[in-house]
């Protein structure tokens, strides 16, 4: 590829992509992917060594909350945008209960242009789904910069709420998009609020018990396949879940969290409230089925539920302790521990945070290395061993609940639309962010 030219060259990197594992350089030109292959005779404005480090797709987080408006305290729009990048996360679909919440066109069009320049890489945001706007949901999912409809059917951070199958028949009757799924009963989580104990955190998979889930789940792929449509169900945290899931393929996809795969119920005696999530952080055995689903192929991608709140909220005795925890920002390099461990290939997490966001979400331009697609990219160095501390974390809360764990695998560099917005750990460009396309919303 003698005499071409191009804004930027990636060169001597181990591209991963649909198409295997190999040396090859990229070209970009005008933020997209012009060339790939062996460009030693091209020239470029600049030209960035990535001799030993892995260059992947950009990893996609299907689900944050980032916070804006409302209790932005505790995050906004930039400084979770500043995580993301910081730990190879080239774009994010922000979660809907904010305040207020993100269920109309004003709401949306706020939030895009909150984030449009502000945010350091590309978004989408989640509309929630409600019984008021159900019959609009088909005109909303298209607005510009909107990821779909996100219902809760168990109460969550927030007022919204759809624990009814006629309410989410409606929402999916008029759905023309994959929805998607907090999905718990609200109903037996009312029953069980006795199961709480006061001051124990490790109580909190007792009252959010399986049961809790997996009704939930039942009931939402019945309704589904009734109303045949598309669902994704988020952050699932139960083996019988995934179990279930297996048999519904064609309806429904699947979600599942580092730290479901990472953390267990162990880990309450250390932790605390810091791994309060919902649905909760449970016992070893459903973290063993989670990774035999994801083996399987059951799962489809990753994502991260980072939900932060303060140090100061999170100390509150339990109950009265928010759930969540910052997550955008170590989603790569706890996964990469993992690819490091033998649990999981480099390809398989390319799959779950690329690929397959692009395939189930119709993301025009992004998830794959290829000519004509955006230039996003994440640069990794699978070898590098770093500990993970709380100064490092760019949310505003600045902590993480993986303090002091050491991993092996780091994320060097973030490309967002031919952009190097990350170095070895420095923001260094301006804020670009821009709406994520979607191909049945253009």
């Amino acid at each position: 590829m003698a005499n071409l030219t191009f804004d930027l060259i990636l060169r001597g990197g181990v591209v991963v992509n649909q198409d295997g594992i190999a040396p090859r350089d990229i070209g970009i030109r005008g933020g997209t992917i012009a060339a790939i292959g062996d460009l030693s005779l091209a020239s470029a404005g600049e030209t960035i060594d990535c001799a030993g480090l892995h260059v992947l797709p950009g990893v996609i987080d299907s689900q944050v909350h980032f916070r804006e408006p409302g209790p932005t305290h505790k995050e906004d729009l930039e400084t979770g945008s500043r995580a993301a990048v910081l730990g190879g996360v080239t774009a994010v679909f922000e979660m809907p209960n904010t305040n207020p919440l993100t269920t109309t066109p004003e709401a949306v069009a706020d939030k895009v242009s909150r984030a449009t320049a502000r945010m350091h890489c590309d978004f989408a945001f989640w509309i929630g789904g409600t019984h008021d706007n159900a019959r609009h949901v088909a005109e909303l999912e298209r607005l510009p910069g909107a990821a779909g409809i996100k219902v809760f059917m168990g109460s969550s951070t927030g007022t919204l709420l759809v624990e009814d199958d006629e309410g989410v028949a409606k929402i999916l009757r008029h759905a023309r998009r994959r929805a998607a799924f907090h999905s718990e009963d609200e109903y037996r989580l009312n029953e069980r609020k006795d199961f709480r104990v006061a001051g124990d955190p490790s109580s909190h998979p007792v009252w959010r018990d399986t049961e809790t889930a997996l009704n939930c789940t039942r009931r939402l792929v019945d309704i589904a396949r009734r109303e045949r449509a598309r669902i994704h169900v988020l952050h699932v945290s139960t083996g019988e879940e995934i179990e279930l899931l297996a048999a519904h393929k064609d309806v429904a996809t699947v979600e599942v969290t580092p730290h479901h795969l990472t953390l267990s119920a162990d880990d309450y005696a250390t932790l605390g409230t810091k791994i309060q999530m919902n649905p909760p952080v449970r016992d070893k055995s459903h973290r063993d089925k989670i990774w035999r689903g994801l083996d399987q192929g059951v799962v489809d991608v990753l994502g991260s539920d980072h939900a932060p709140h303060t140090l100061e909220e999170k100390a509150k005795p339990y109950p009265e302790s928010p759930s969540g925890m910052t997550g955008v920002q170590t989603l790569t390099p706890i996964m990469l521990d993992h690819v490091a461990a033998g649990r999981l290939s480099l390809q398989r997490f390319v799959d779950l945070t690329s690929a397959g966001p692009a395939r189930i979400f119709q993301i025009a331009c992004k998830g794959r290395i290829a000519v004509g697609y955006d230039a996003d990219l994440t640069v990794v160095d699978l070898k590098r061993k770093v500990t993970i501390q709380n100064d490092w974390i760019a949310s505003r809360c600045g902590w993480t609940p993986y303090d002091g764990k050491q991993v092996t695998g780091w994320p060097v560099g973030t490309f967002v639309r031919g952009t190097c917005v990350m170095w070895e750990g420095e923001v260094l460009t301006p804020s670009t962010g821009r709406p994520v396309r979607f191909l049945e919303a253009l």
